[in-house]
């Protein structure tokens, strides 16, 4: 994961003159994962909810760019992409072992 945010990072531009880079992330992020959402939605409307391979391929892209900007909003944050999986794995898990991982609410 770190490597993927390292190499990911050689790719970033920003020009903080503009708008905040942390700010830049946030709503790039919300962008590209309102992409996903559009072509989850369209395989359901236009295909009855059938994946095929062009479609799959689509959602990989979509989701590579989701991922790029998870990966620099964590470094804008001073947070390797690391650590934020393994804090996601570790929370999930403790939810699960609590059996409230279907659960409503950030801290159960």
């Amino acid at each position: 994961m770190n490597e993927y945010q390292e190499r990911a990072t050689k790719t970033a531009q920003f020009d903080e003159l503009v708008i905040d880079p942390i700010a830049e992330t946030t709503l790039g992020l919300t962008g590209e994962a309102g992409e996903v959402a559009e072509k989850i939605k369209k395989m359901f409307r236009n295909d009855g909810g059938k994946l095929s391979d062009e479609k799959r391929e689509d959602l990989k892209k979509e989701l590579g760019d989701v991922l790029w900007y998870i990966s620099q909003l964590s470094r804008l944050l001073g947070i390797s992409l690391e650590d934020v999986a393994e804090t996601n794995i570790k929370k999930l898990a403790d939810r699960f072992e609590r059996k409230v991982i279907k659960s409503s609410g950030d801290n159960r």
